[in-house]
């Protein structure tokens, strides 16, 4: 750094200091801890030595940096210099740049070639061989590979930094810019420099703006081909993920890009857009259909699944059994297990064992399980098929898949049939990132019948990836509840496939658990339809209504927690539903106070915080990303059952072990960002669960939650308690609004249309 920069810089804090030594290092986040020697400050400050703190670039004994930050005193540490900014003060003259090339940092290279260098690249040598390797071509006796090992230690030890100063200038935070260089390595600069909107989809926490700002930066601003694309492509995958749609109008997309565009000193036009989206389509950047517009994969996910829906319909079932010997083996099953199956669930039975694909829908208790346990027991028998599973091996596997899309779910599954069931990501063998899945086309599944439990909540993409992997011969039977809450992900599978009235459906409509006296199916149906019990307020044995405003919710909370507490139940039984994460009382807060109700600060309780949150040994977690390597999913609950510091490991790191129903994995503290709190989540993460008791406050405040199948949903969850809280107004208004957020799908006509014109090439 020159004297003119060092000048540029008074007004912020600064010291200017030597690398004395590095007391701690992490190299996951680059963490870093160390002490200087001071060589020049306009900080009030008198020591001659100081630990700096922050993330930071490998820092190298006698290096001399300049930080920029903040004095802060550390109640443990003492006076420490907190680092948000740093330079690297290279050396200015010659002769400090020959000693530089010639330390130990660059194996090979002597006094004599560090003089050639300078001596041919002048003071600028360093800057020149980081910009252009090839000038080292012009260096007498340097061998291709010590200039290119030169380079590359050049470019290593610099690039991080470059990177961060170049995006700190943009507004970009130390911990963000890690993000980009970790993200591109060396090729980072490159990227910000030539085409910054890349980082949208690649970093997470990089919008559109923050690129945008790069993109100005470089001189890609107002009506720029590449930021129109940019902003097109971006709103398309934003509003598709964040409202489930499928595919956009144009009618739709275009305002939104104007808005996004638009700026004080230019007006974008909506024919720019137009002609934008036409070329990006002719560029095969994304699908247009008539006035769609579709994400490519979510396109050929719709295509797809129709495909394979109509090829599924065409197939005949290869062994069909006569009526009267399917009523002969299911007597044999009533009579043997005491039971009685109604009208309508021995009709569901037989639709699934003479149906290629099929459909069973319900609600709660009104027998879904109990059918599926028919459904399989009866085709085993039917088929000569045993239904232990130690009776197959891996060359002849068991015949019948359950699955579902959650962990929790599959695991209600199996604990329900007593059979295997797993999740869909699973059973497909999802690897993750490029590699995707193991099974499809051309790696089918294997087994001979197929049952999809939870369906509703099954997005188009995984979808069409499961359906690619159901061989001919394979019997297909979706489960669900139509009036839960569709997929988190785009699409809306389940109901596309009700709507179309193609595929052999039956509806259970008897509420079987009502003679047990479960008032939370009463109030479950009486939801679905549309009605506000008038005994709400009152007390049952199963469920209670608490009226409070917003401001008691979190004592009210507290209480009935409480009081389960004291009646032998514990954090992991009882689980709190909210539709939001802010406000006072939104998921955020809530679990912060059931943290401290639950699983209070102690001294025996290690703790470790991760932004504002802290995490104990003992706290219940949520996994809210998939992990295919360790067969963890999102949505699935854990307990941290131990924390160790950076000290106590070789990787120098703190670390994080959360058990999964007895499945033990190690989080390094930069992976806590998978993880949440579990005390109070949203309903749809609770999806696919059941809990004993829920508790669950409804209020005004949540008024743009506030829908049918939202707080159908987490009403259903409830097993043996349900305790309501809130404003029995926002409850009327959630159960009869039924304005549910439509979702962009041509599934349903798609569907129709293929299987009436009996052409399996989609118009």
């Amino acid at each position: 750094m020159n004297v003119s920069e060092e000048n540029q810089t008074v007004e912020k804090g600064y010291i200017k200091g030597t690398v004395l030594h590095i007391v701690f290092r992490n190299e996951e986040n680059f963490y870093t801890v160390a002490l200087i020697r001071v060589q020049k400050t306009n900080e009030e400050l008198t020591e001659k030595k100081l630990t700096v703190v922050g993330v930071l670039p490998q820092l190298e004994p006698d290096e001399t940096f300049l930080f920029f930050g903040r004095l802060v005193d550390h109640p443990r540490f003492g006076l420490q210099y907190q680092v948000d900014q740093f330079r690297r003060d290279l050396p200015q003259t010659k002769n400090g740049i020959v000693q530089y090339l010639a330390s130990d940092r660059f194996p090979g290279i002597g006094t004599k070639t560090a003089e050639s260098i300078v001596e041919i690249l002048g003071e600028r040598a360093i800057t020149k061989i980081v910009e252009d390797r090839s000038v080292l071509a012009d260096i007498p006796k340097l061998s291709k590979e010590k200039a290119d090992a030169l380079y590359t230690q050049l470019v290593e030890q610099q690039g991080v930094e470059q990177v961060l100063m170049t995006l700190s200038k943009h507004g970009f935070g130390v911990e963000l810019s890690l993000k980009v260089y970790q993200a591109y390595g060396v090729q980072a600069l490159d990227i910000i420099q030539t085409n910054p909107y890349q980082l949208i989809a690649d970093v997470e926490g990089i919008g559109f703006r923050r690129a945008d700002l790069l993109g100005a930066a470089i001189g890609i601003t107002d009506n720029h081909p590449d930021r129109l694309q940019a902003g097109c492509l971006f709103l398309i995958q934003e509003l598709s993920l964040q409202d489930g749609h499928v595919f956009l109008n144009k009618t739709e997309l275009v305002p939104h890009v104007l808005s996004l565009l638009s700026t004080n000193q230019c007006r974008i036009h909506e024919q720019e857009i137009l002609d934008r989206l036409e070329t990006m389509a002719e560029e095969d950047v994304i699908y247009v259909e008539e006035d769609r517009i579709y994400l490519k994969s979510l396109y050929f996910a719709e295509k797809g699944i129709v495909t394979n829906i109509r090829r599924l319909l065409s197939e005949e079932v290869e062994e069909e059994f006569p009526e009267a010997e399917f009523l002969k083996e299911l007597g044999k099953l009533e009579e043997e297990q005491h039971i009685e199956y109604a009208p309508s669930q021995k009709e569901a039975i037989q639709t699934a064992l003479s149906s290629a694909v099929m459909i069973l829908t319900g609600g709660p208790g009104t027998g879904k399980t109990t059918v599926i346990k028919g459904i399989v027991e009866l085709y085993a028998r039917l088929h000569g098929l045993a239904l232990d599973p130690k009776a197959y091996t891996k060359t002849n596997p068991f015949p019948v898949l359950l699955v579902a899309p959650t962990g929790r779910a599959s695991k209600r599954m199996s604990e329900a049939t007593e059979l295997p069931a797993t999740t869909i990501h699973r059973l497909l063998g999802w690897k993750g990132g490029v590699v995707g899945f193991e099974k499809g086309e051309n790696e089918p599944l294997q087994g001979e019948l197929l049952i999809v439990d939870e369906s509703s909540m099954v997005d188009i993409w995984l979808m069409n990836q499961l359906l690619k992997a159901v061989p001919k011969g394979m019997q297909v039977i979706f489960v669900g509840d139509q009036d839960q809450l569709p997929s988190v992900g785009p699409g809306q599978v389940f109901k596309d496939f009700l709507d179309s009235k193609v595929i052999p459906t039956v509806p259970l409509t008897d509420i079987y658990r009502q003679a047990e006296g479960s008032s939370i199916i009463e109030l479950a149906h009486a939801m679905k339809d549309g009605r506000m019990p008038d005994n709400l307020p009152e007390p049952q044995k199963d469920r209670r209504f608490f009226p409070c405003h917003m401001d008691q919710v979190k004592q009210v909370v507290t209480q009935i927690c409480e009081n389960a507490l004291s009646k032998g139940y514990s954090a992991r039984d009882i689980q709190v539903l909210a539709p939001m994460y802010k406000g006072q009382a939104g998921i955020t807060e809530l679990n912060r106070m059931l943290q401290e109700l639950f699983n209070p600060k102690k001294e025996e309780r290690r703790e470790i915080s991760f932004g504002d949150v802290i995490y104990r040994t003992g706290d219940m977690v949520l996994q809210l990303v998939n992990n295919p390597d360790e067969h963890v999913y999102n949505g699935d609950r854990g307990e941290i059952v131990a924390i160790f510091y950076a000290k106590e490991n070789q990787e120098k790191q703190d670390q994080v072990v959360i058990s999964f129903d007895g499945t033990e994995l190690v989080y390094p503290k930069k992976d806590l960002n998978q993880i949440t709190h579990a005390y109070c989540c949203s309903i749809h993460k609770s999806q696919g669960s059941e809990f004993p008791i829920v508790v669950m406050p409804v209020l005004r405040s949540y008024a743009r939650m506030l829908r049918r199948n939202l707080i159908y949903t987490g009403v259903t969850r409830a097993k043996q308690f349900l305790l309501l809280c809130g404003e029995l107004q926002a409850i009327h208004t959630a159960i009869t609004k039924n304005e549910e957020l439509e979702r962009n799908s041509m599934l349903t006509e798609k569907i129709k249309q293929i299987i009436m014109s009996g052409n399996s090439q989609l118009t």
